[in-house]
Formats: C-alpha cells, sequence, structure tokens
C-alpha cells in the first residue's frame, strides 16, 4: 500500500488529490480488495444506457432522441417531476417526425425495419403520453424501456463496420468485432450480460471464447465483497488463467482501454501511467453490474479467465469517477439479473454460461 501510495505522489497533483480522498483504498491480488468510493458527478449507472451511449455512431438525431427517454427516470426519480416528463416526450416526439433525419444513418438495405421501428417509437411515445397524463409512474417505467430497447435496434443498425483495427500484436488472441449475449445460469439464478466488442474486443472476444469452451461452466465464484466485487474464472488446480491447448501456455489478455474521444482503444498502460488522469472510459465502473477482466495488480497485460462484476450501488455511493476506472478493462454489463447478482457470494457456482447472440462476431485468430 506505501509503495502504491508512493507512486501516486511521484505522478501528479490530481494523484495527491485522488489519495487524500481515497486514503483507505488498497489494491493486492487480482483486483483491488477493498470498496472504491465515488465522488458526487452525474456517471450513467444504468448498464443498458451505457451500452446504447458506447455505440460507435454519429446521428445526433437518434442521440437526442435517446437522452429524452433516458430523461424520463431521472425526472420520476426527482419528485415526480410530471412536466419535465412531458417536455421529454414532446422532445422525442418531434424528432420521430423526422425520421429521414435518423434513416439517414441507416443502410439502405436496414431502413424498411428501421423505419417500422420508428413507427413503433411514434405509437409507445403517445402511450407513454397518455400515462403521463394519469401520472401512472410504474407503467410509465416499463413502457419506457421498450422505448430504448427499440432505439438500441435503431442504433445498432446504424453500425456499418468495425470502426478499428486490432494492433497485429494480439492477431493471436479471439477478438469480438461487434457484441455478443451471454446467458449465464448459477445455482441462485440466471443472469444476461452483454459483452462490447466494439469497445474491448480483445477481452470480450477472449471472454466469449471461453464461453463458447464451456470453461466456466461449474466454476465458483471464488471472491466476493458486498457492494464491491464479485469474481469467478479461477480454474481448478494451480493455474490462475486459461491454457491454451494448442500452445500449452496461459493466454495472456492486454490491458485494453477505449478512452472517450479516441478512435481506438489503448493496450498494456492504465490511463494513471499514461498521464490521463481526467480521460474516461467509453465502458466505465459507474453501473452495478459491470463486468471487467481481472489482473495480477503488478502485471497490466496478466489476465487470462478471472473476470468479476462490479456491485457498484448508485443508491449508496455518489456516482461519478472511480478509481477502478482505467485500471482495469470493463468489456460488458449486466443486463438482466441484478437482483440475483446481488444475492451470489464466494461459493456459489456458474452452472453453465451460453452465447445467445452475436457468436457470429467472434473471430478466431489466424495465428498460433
Amino acid at each position: 500500500m506505501l509503495k502504491l501510495l508512493k507512486s501516486w505522489l511521484k505522478n501528479s497533483l490530481v494523484a495527491i488529490l485522488l489519495v487524500t480522498i481515497f486514503l483507505g483504498i488498497n489494491t493486492a491480488g487480482w483486483t483491488p480488495s477493498s470498496r472504491a468510493a465515488l465522488p458526487s458527478g452525474n456517471a450513467i449507472t444504468d448498464g443498458k444506457a451505457l451500452l446504447r451511449y458506447a455505440l460507435p455512431i454519429n446521428n445526433k438525431p437518434v442521440r437526442e432522441l435517446q437522452a429524452s427517454l433516458e430523461d424520463i427516470s431521472n425526472q420520476l426519480r426527482a419528485n415526480k417531476r410530471w412536466g419535465a416528463v412531458s417536455k421529454d416526450l414532446s422532445k422525442a416526439s418531434r424528432i420521430l417526425d423526422k425520421p429521414s433525419q435518423i434513416l439517414a444513418s441507416v443502410p439502405e438495405e436496414r431502413q424498411s425495419q428501421a423505419e417500422s421501428w420508428i413507427n413503433e417509437l411514434k405509437s409507445g411515445v403517445a402511450k407513454v403520453e397518455e400515462l403521463t397524463q394519469a401520472k401512472d409512474k410504474e407503467k410509465i417505467l416499463q413502457e419506457r424501456a421498450k422505448l430504448l430497447n427499440l432505439v438500441s435496434l435503431i442504433e445498432e443498425s446504424m453500425v456499418k463496420e468495425f470502426p478499428f483495427e486490432v494492433p497485429d500484436e494480439y492477431s493471436n488472441l479471439p477478438q469480438l468485432k461487434g457484441r455478443a449475449t451471454i446467458a449465464i445460469k448459477t445455482n441462485k439464478g440466471d443472469l444476461t450480460v452483454v459483452v462490447d466488442g466494439y469497445s474491448a474486443p480483445v477481452t470480450a472476444g477472449n471472454f466469449v471464447d471461453l464461453v463458447q469452451r464451456g470453461f466456466y461452466n461449474g466454476l465458483e465464484f471464488t471472491r466476493s465483497e458486498e457492494s464491491y466485487v464479485l469474481q469467478t474464472g479461477d480454474p481448478p488446480g494451480k493455474e490462475q488463467g486459461f491454457i491454451d491447448p494448442t500452445t500449452g501456455k496461459y493466454r495472456a489478455i492486454p490491458l485494453e482501454i477505449l478512452v472517450e474521444g479516441d478512435k481506438k482503444p489503448t493496450y498494456g498502460i492504465t490511463l494513471e501511467d499514461a498521464g490521463r488522469y481526467l480521460d474516461m472510459p467509453v465502458l466505465p465502473f459507474s453501473s452495478f453490474g459491470a463486468l471487467a477482466m481481472a489482473r495480477p495488480e503488478s502485471q497490466v497485460d496478466g489476465g487470462s479467465s478471472q473476470v468479476f462484476f462490479f456491485l457498484f450501488e448508485p443508491e449508496l455511493t455518489p456516482a461519478g469517477r472511480n478509481l477502478l476506472d482505467g485500471r482495469y478493462s470493463v468489456f460488458g454489463y449486466l443486463t438482466e439479473g441484478k437482483d440475483i447478482l446481488d444475492t451470489l457470494k464466494a461459493g456459489d457456482k456458474i452452472e453453465s454460461a451460453t452465447v445467445t447472440q452475436g457468436i457470429e462476431n467472434l473471430v478466431q485468430p489466424q495465428t498460433a
């Protein structure tokens, strides 16, 4: 701990401030072993929203549509501001009244389906406007979730190609050139995770490949800390990661972080060591159920099969910058099963993990 503090003190005044704020944080082993404190802020705490915003698209109307619908829950949570909800819906309606602006970013072969989704959105927004007049909060939230799912489909249809080239040095590793959905059955219930290859193709590709191999089936959760982390992926025996049967060697996965505004991820260095203290990852640790690659504290490229869910609870801890951001690779988010994840402890077991969508996006290595 003392060595880590000295390192921070040498790096910058920002690091000194962080140490002052987070004095009680200790990092050791495969993931930090005490809770990461968060300063106040306006971080997005919904995994599905983070996945939407992480898509590599550039269409202002659809982003404004998404933001308006996302904001509804904020207004309902803030003393049920019905007037503000109505304004959000009015803005959404105005955007949907000009579908050509949204369709302009959709490839021609997908426009017919996208237009159908837009029409569904129009009907759905009208329904939520009626529910707003009745001030039915629960039904509004249910319908809002359906609307945002449609927005997700439209935004995903806008992605024309994979946005960058992964460095050649990682061509020996599986890569996910898109997204995949993973169904995880545990002894306490089911979880659904979406992993994002657009932001972390090597990390996500490794995970999807291991799921396909059945690697996680039967593995226990080996570490749990309430409101902090739940970790798994340590295979039986002395090895702490995946031994590739084709090479007989430990498959090491590089630290991989895509920063907001960057065109491609950084590899092999923490944002702290890169001097990018104030930069934020596209996939941050701001949502309950963020899924990240575990690694030895001293080896940024030492991850393999061990992964952890971040159990950050936004209702208990102010949302904002987290000390894990930029130091560990987030590569997906829990989308279903929050209540189940909250009950899992060390000793609980993954009964099976299955890729249910997106396996076609997995690209196997071309070289051994």
